[in-house]
């Protein structure tokens, strides 16, 4: 477990054991706008191969983010969330510090994210447009869970 925010309500773990699944999958598959119909099977395999943060207040979690690591040279946010009825209280900002702080995470060379609406959430923590856009190259496959 990391340390927990200055918000003592609000509690981050890494701990796999409390997240709630069916509520990550459920908020990822019906209500995001990057993974709207990924199947449960996804959701999980992407969890049990990544760096889960999970945000709880009073043991239920609101929040979550997940970072995709070598832990030595790469890592790439992706799945970050709070759910609904919590945005608006500072928990995006207390989750993604406690992922910049992560210990495993510290020292490494490129550090990503992709985001459609949140630019200004992430530039407080460092992140920027890419410093060379034309070395970057990808497969993009948008709609792949509602084939």
């Amino acid at each position: 477990m990391i340390p927990t925010t200055n918000d003592s309500s609000f509690q981050v773990s890494t701990d796999r054991t409390r997240l709630d699944l069916p509520m990550i999958y459920r908020f990822l598959s019906e209500h995001s706008t990057w993974a709207v119909g990924v199947t449960q099977t996804v959701v999980e395999r992407s969890i049990e191969n990544s760096l889960c943060f999970g945000g709880y207040l009073d043991g239920r979690q609101v929040a979550f983010a997940r970072v995709v690591t070598d832990y030595a040279t790469f890592a790439n946010l992706c799945d970050v969330f709070v759910v609904p009825e919590y945005r608006g209280r500072g928990y995006a900002k207390q989750l993604i510090r406690m992922v910049m702080e992560h210990p495993s995470l510290q020292g490494l060379r490129r550090f990503t994210l992709y985001t459609t609406d949140s630019h200004s959430l992430y530039a407080r923590f460092g992140f920027a447009p890419l410093q060379r856009p034309n070395s970057a190259m990808e497969r993009y496959s948008p709609n792949i869970y509602l084939s």
